[in-house]
């Protein structure tokens, strides 16, 4: 792989932390209107490849790529800027803060500052209907989590990178989530890569998978093609030695 197809990827990442190598030469790519699946077993290293692509963690080996672009070097910050969002498995919000008080302080987190206006549109395609004078401490898991999606859509990211965000989340939740990641998709042509770990739900949503064991690829393809790998398979299922 000489280059990272799609407006965002990476090539050759690798880390170790003390001895332990927690990803290897690892390459994935996803382009404007994809959804591309992360999956794999407990400690795999998705959130820790997360964690590089969002500029949190240095990696040992390989670079991450925007829009043609090495960004390896490039602050968390200056990514955001970029139009690179990430979300959190936990949905963390400032709880003494109502839902307006919320917005309008990512609204000004960064030049160029963002009009209401930005904030009631990113609050309708995040498909959240809570009143602004309500305090954010009190929303339940999913409005916490379209009230945090608000806050980055009305920056219009080119690149979402999504942490788990059907967690703590009923059937009828999964089934609305669905239709707002598909929508941000399909409709605004924003790239997607979905940390999950339950197979069949992003068989439902991913267009391509990408799945990791013990921080290396093991398969790649649409969801029926890694779903039906017998690596894959084995790395879910296969019940671990003994003796």
């Amino acid at each position: 792989m000489t280059d990272v197809d799609g407006i965002f990827g990476c090539r050759g990442i690798g880390i170790s932390f003390g001895n332990r190598a927690i990803l290897k030469n690892v390459s994935l790519a996803v382009s404007p209107g994809e959804v591309l699946g992360l999956v794999g077993p407990n400690g795999a290293g998705k959130t820790s490849l997360f964690e590089i692509l969002c500029g949190r963690y240095t990696a040992t080996a390989g670079q991450v790529f925007m829009e043609g672009r090495d960004i390896t070097a490039m602050a968390v910050h200056d990514r955001a800027r970029a139009g690179l969002a990430r979300t959190y498995q936990s949905p963390v919000v400032p709880g003494a803060l109502t839902i307006g008080e919320t917005l309008r302080a990512a609204r000004y987190a960064y030049r160029p500052f963002k009009t209401r206006m930005e904030a009631e549109w990113a609050c309708h395609l995040a498909n959240l209907r809570q009143p602004w004078d309500r305090l954010a401490g009190s929303l339940d898991t999913f409005d916490r989590r379209k009230l945090l999606l608000a806050c980055l859509l009305m920056r219009k990211p080119k690149v979402l990178l999504l942490d788990e965000p059907a967690s703590g989340l009923i059937n009828s939740e999964i089934d609305e989530l669905d239709l707002i990641i598909r929508r941000l998709v399909d409709e605004y042509g924003i790239a997607a890569i979905l940390i999950e770990h339950r197979l069949e739900l992003l068989s439902a949503i991913a267009d391509r998978a990408v799945v990791l064991d013990m921080g290396e690829v093991i398969a790649t393809g649409t969801p029926r093609e890694v779903f039906e790998n017998p690596r894959v398979l084995a790395a879910y299922f296969e019940e671990p030695a003994h003796g």
